[in-house]
């Protein structure tokens, strides 16, 4: 096969595509490992970022049958729905879910409750929820990397890519957000926005993801300078 600068210009861009689709994978990852003993919740991102690239390769190796998904199964008020879509009303209905029983938990006071409930979490639990979630988010990452590429070793090459990134990034996330219990409840609340992005694409609202993003990524810098500000505060 022939490397041309076609071919690297169509990496670049497909990996930066997923390292950015990627976001709200990482804050769910990092969210749900941190339910885990501590001394699980390394192998805990590995796994579930591991299943990910192998999701996404899968479906990326299936992509008729993947193509095949978005055909409509059945028609309500003129719109069609299709397995695509009702895969993302399901996982965002459950993030919609899993965010406010999170919230619910943090505001929770009862240490003693938060000690047992850690108790009953186990690896396996964790990692099939993220695999489920992967599924999810791996639909609309591949199918618009199909969209714009035509090179599927680009195509790989990017997932693959962007699993490397995500894999340092969860660790550096997770720990900040564990770190500081207003982070945590602005990561529970980005659950809550995605899974009403999510099920707004189930039912063909479109949400620019820019929107999204940009969202995340401002409510985040605001409350970065914030912690940033009190730290100076106490040091004064």
């Amino acid at each position: 096969m022939e490397f041309s600068s076609a071919f690297f210009v169509s990496l670049l861009t497909l990996s930066i595509l997923e390292i950015v689709l990627g976001v709200d994978n990482i804050v769910v990852i990092s969210i749900l490992s941190g339910k885990l003993p501590e001394h699980q919740q390394r192998l805990g991102r590995k796994l579930g970022i591991s299943l990910a690239l192998i999701t996404r390769l899968l479906l990326l190796l299936s992509i008729t049958w993947l193509m095949k998904l978005t055909k409509p199964l059945f028609i309500i008020f003129n719109t069609g729905i299709s397995f695509k879509d009702l895969i993302l009303l399901g996982g965002g209905l459950f993030l919609i879910y899993k965010g406010t029983h999170e919230i619910h938990n943090l505001v929770d006071e009862d240490n003693h409750k938060k000690e047992e409930d850690l108790k009953h979490v186990t690896l396996t639990a964790v990692v099939v929820q993220i695999g489920l979630f992967d599924i999810v988010f791996s639909l609309d990452s591949v199918i618009t990397a199909v969209g714009i590429g035509h090179n599927l070793v680009a195509m790989i090459g990017a997932i693959i890519i962007a699993m490397f990134v995500m894999l340092f990034a969860a660790e550096k996330i997770s720990h900040f957000i564990e770190k500081h219990l207003s982070i945590k409840m602005l990561a529970l609340s980005f659950l809550l926005l995605i899974g009403v992005t999510l099920v707004a694409e189930g039912v063909h609202f479109h949400i620019p993801k820019g929107y999204l993003y940009f969202a995340m990524a401002f409510s985040g810098f605001v409350e970065t300078m914030t912690i940033i500000a009190k730290k100076k505060v106490k040091t004064a």
